[in-house]
């Protein structure tokens, strides 16, 4: 007998703001069996396809009547039906007399940092511009306990030497809070003129500024270790074995030296700078550690920025993940409309916000303060 592959595509005139809310499945820095080609790297979008046998025809036109009526049942719906993210990430009722401070960072600096960076040019691995930024970065940390974990790695490109940065701030309770993000650019898009302002400049700058706000204060809490890794990018295509050569590695160490089980929490940031600023609902990141970020951002009044669609994403924190290490990903994948500045050379200081640093930054020190009460 034989089948025939019918591919049904609907046209949907959804605003932008409606497509980031309802787009539910599909973000991922690799390719996923069954998907269209992504740009190397990142994020795919599944098709529907429907397997049909003599009975194609009416096969078909049945999906089409119940697709025309999703879709009108969605007219339906009022403009103003707001978008809710999962019951399980709500935040618990705060105390709206709680007198401490609101954190807030020098947004400012942050993105002169940014700017700093995207100075070096393109800075893949093994490259004189990314060893150029990793004296930036610990010229930056002086007076502050730092150590290197430094290796070679095997990748499909040959051997490369990684190093992943880690600036130390000792708290008073027992327990460690890990916040990272990576300072590599893409390997691949080396010679385009790719300078990742966004992808590897503004979670290089978040944490540059982080330590200003760390640094030289008594914590009353966990230990903060901020933690810039090496070798998040691809170097030929996004696998499991061809990405994350830094955080792989050092969850691998951590665990062997009884460091693992010590971290309570942690926090990655990725492509936090865009100007239109969304962070994901990470589908992979512990569930009661993405609720206690949600509360930070809504005792901030933030909320708006987090969580309105609902993804899984393959970043630095799966390493930690799949190690039970509670860990949360905040990464905003929806950069330009249809992602079309992402591992593009159109990844430029222009399409950034200081604003969307300060939102990322007050939340993640708001993140550690509710971590330090629990």
């Amino acid at each position: 007998m034989s089948y025939v592959a019918v591919r049904i595509a609907v046209h949907d005139p959804a605003t932008a703001a409606e497509r980031r809310q309802n787009a539910a499945h599909g973000a991922s820095r690799g390719s996923v069996p069954g998907t269209m080609q992504a740009p190397k790297g990142r994020k795919q979008t599944p098709h529907l396809q429907i397997l049909a046998g003599p009975c194609a025809a009416r096969m078909l036109a049945t999906c089409l009547v119940l697709s025309f009526a999703l879709i009108a049942c969605a007219r339906q719906k009022s403009p103003d039906t707001p978008q809710t993210v999962s019951s399980t990430l709500l935040p618990a009722t705060m105390n709206s007399d709680d007198p401490a401070p609101k954190p807030s960072i020098n947004s400012s600096r942050a993105m002169q940092y940014v700017r700093d960076v995207v100075a070096f040019g393109p800075r893949p691995i093994g490259s004189p511009n990314h060893k150029k930024l990793e004296t930036y970065i610990t010229s930056h940390l002086k007076g502050v306990p730092v150590e290197d974990d430094a290796f070679i790695a095997e990748t499909p490109e040959g051997k490369f030497p990684v190093r992943n940065i880690i600036a130390k701030f000792p708290g008073t309770r027992d327990g460690i809070i890990v916040i990272a993000g990576h300072y590599d650019t893409n390997y691949p898009l080396r010679n385009t003129g790719y300078v990742g302002a966004n992808d590897g400049g503004s979670s290089t700058a978040i944490l540059l500024e982080l330590a200003n706000q760390l640094r030289g204060k008594k914590r009353d809490g966990y230990s903060v270790w901020l933690l810039w890794t090496d070798g998040e990018e691809a170097v030929k295509q996004w696998s499991a074995t061809d990405s994350l050569y830094g955080t792989r590695h050092l969850a691998e160490k951590w665990q062997k030296d009884g460091t693992l089980k010590k971290i309570k929490a942690f926090l990655l940031t990725d492509m936090i700078g865009d100007a239109d600023l969304n962070i994901e609902q990470d589908m992979n990141s512990t569930p009661w550690l993405e609720n206690v970020v949600l509360q930070a951002a809504t005792r901030l009044g933030y909320q708006s920025h987090f969580f309105g669609r609902s993804i899984p994403v393959e970043d630095d924190h799966l390493p930690f993940v799949h190690k039970g290490v509670p860990s949360a990903d905040l990464i905003d994948l929806d950069y330009g409309y249809n992602n079309v500045f992402h591992h593009t050379p159109q990844d430029t200081l222009d399409k950034l916000s200081p604003q969307s640093l300060e939102i990322v930054g007050s939340v993640l020190m708001e993140t550690v303060r509710l971590l330090d009460k629990m």
